[in-house]
């Protein structure tokens, strides 16, 4: 057993060889909190959430760090533009951050870091590179020296003298325009933090450098992020790191982005899609089927289509889950996934392979209940509810078994209304009044229920939209 990942530094995929036996260390970059997450960002966190949950099913001893960045330029202007404090909209907006990982069923990190509570570590690691002349003061500001570290920009692959490095207001004294701020001095009514160098706050490369190296130490597996962070970010984290004297990240894994008419989901754009009100028109399994099934590294463009198609296949795995429970009662996952899921799994996180093995077995087991064959539906059952598990889609896993289902809070009701057609249907059958019991299915189809007859007597879900 090998699981093997796509590095995006050495280009090409690569067997996973841990640092130490039996461990893995995992750094995803988290949120920038100054605005709610859309469902492009959470992506990325499900993404990961599904690798971790791979390498623990495979026996690993999983640290996964994932950090919030609570300071930053976008969060301040946000606060002036709004009159409130930073730190208000940070923590309003890393509740809603977790609320959507929650929602989606991510597992919580091992450790999430806020960046503002690192900024001890930070001013170690300037004065370190200040040291070993790798960076410089400048007008209260602190820069990295690009020209200064062999290998830069390895990671995305530019010509340094093709660089246009990002730049922000208030960065003078620069040696090299190409150079990047790691502190930046303080501004008039900005929060701002004492240094050797004088006041001023974090940039956001440098936030993510301390924080790996303080949980995960001078060198560790995985660093994960969204392609849009290979450049800057990831590679001038490289560069501290690299500069302090860490070997830093033994492999990097990046996710494709969800796009809208062809374009990365972006707040900027006007084109975000909220978790928060996600949630209200989908059921939360539903979301992380649609975001969690394509492949890792593939491009979701969304769509409504897109996510009644993931509703309707979602709808026929749970079906499956629900009338076998019905006839055999609860059945615990198997102790192993079929062995084609778990060749796919292996295979960079071959999710849209693995997750036709969960379907083929579901068809089975479908086959075996219109055999009542109940020993074979219970073994297809325990199967899928081990490859639902990893995929953290499992229906019966204590996570979702309180999801609400659209309209829930008024199940109860529904179902008794319901139950009184249904009654009727069943009176028109006993009496052999097959066109009356059909026009009553029907119309209920036209309400959106689906009606199956059970050994135990009709039920009815809710169809697809």
């Amino acid at each position: 057993m090998t699981i093997r990942l796509y590095d995006t530094s050495a280009r090409q995929i690569r067997d996973f060889t841990p640092l130490k036996p039996g461990c893995v260390s995992i750094y995803l970059c988290g949120a920038t909190v100054q605005a709610a997450p859309h469902i492009g960002h959470i992506r990325s966190g499900l993404n990961f959430d599904i690798m971790r949950r791979w390498f623990a099913y495979r026996g690993y001893d999983v640290t996964f760090i994932r950090n919030v960045t609570d300071i930053d330029d976008k969060i301040i202007k946000k606060a002036a533009e709004q009159n409130r404090p930073w730190w208000s909209i940070g923590y309003e907006n890393e509740r809603a951050f977790n609320d959507a990982y929650t929602a989606l069923g991510c597992l919580p990190p091992t450790y999430e870091p806020r960046a503002t509570g690192h900024v001890t570590e930070m001013v170690e690691m300037m004065r370190g590179l200040i040291e070993r002349g790798h960076a410089y003061e400048a007008d209260g500001n602190v820069y990295f020296d690009v020209r200064s570290l062999p290998g830069y920009l390895s990671l995305s692959n530019q010509e340094l003298e093709n660089l246009l490095q990002p730049s922000e207001d208030g960065e003078t004294g620069k040696r090299d325009l190409r150079d990047f701020a790691m502190w930046k001095a303080a501004k008039p009514g900005e929060p701002s933090w004492e240094t050797p160098w004088g006041r001023g706050r974090p940039g956001w490369h440098l936030e993510c450098s301390a924080m790996a190296h303080k949980y995960l130490g001078a060198e560790f597996d995985i660093h994960g992020g969204g392609i849009d962070l290979i450049f800057p970010h990831h590679e001038n984290e490289i560069a501290q790191a690299k500069g302090f004297g860490d070997a830093f990240a033994r492999y990097w894994v990046h996710n494709a982005w969800v796009t809208m008419s062809g374009e990365k989901m972006s707040k900027s754009l006007g084109n975000s899609v909220l978790v928060s009100e996600m949630v209200k028109q989908w059921r939360p399994i539903v979301l992380r089927y649609y975001l969690g099934t394509p492949h890792y590294r593939s491009t979701i463009e969304y769509s409504e289509d897109a996510l009644r198609e993931a509703e309707s296949a979602f709808a026929r795995i749970e079906g499956f889950v629900q009338r076998v429970v019905e006839k055999a009662g609860p059945v615990d996952p198997a102790e192993q996934v079929p062995p084609a899921f778990a060749e796919a799994m292996d295979d960079d996180l071959g999710v849209p392979q693995a997750l036709a093995v969960v379907h083929t077995t579901v068809r089975q087991g479908n086959s075996a209940l219109a055999a009542d064959d109940k020993e074979a539906a219970v073994a297809r059952l325990a199967e899928v509810r081990a490859m639902l598990g990893v995929l953290g889609l499992d229906p019966l896993d204590d996570h979702w078994a309180g999801e609400s289902d659209r309209g829930d809070d008024l199940h109860g009701v529904v179902d008794s209304l319901v139950r009184l057609v249904l009654d009727q249907r069943e009176s028109a059958r006993a009496r052999k009044d097959w066109a009356t019991a059909d026009a009553i299915r029907d119309q209920l189809g036209q309400a959106g229920l689906v009606i199956e007859d059970s050994p135990q007597g009709p039920r009815w879900t809710l169809g697809p939209r």
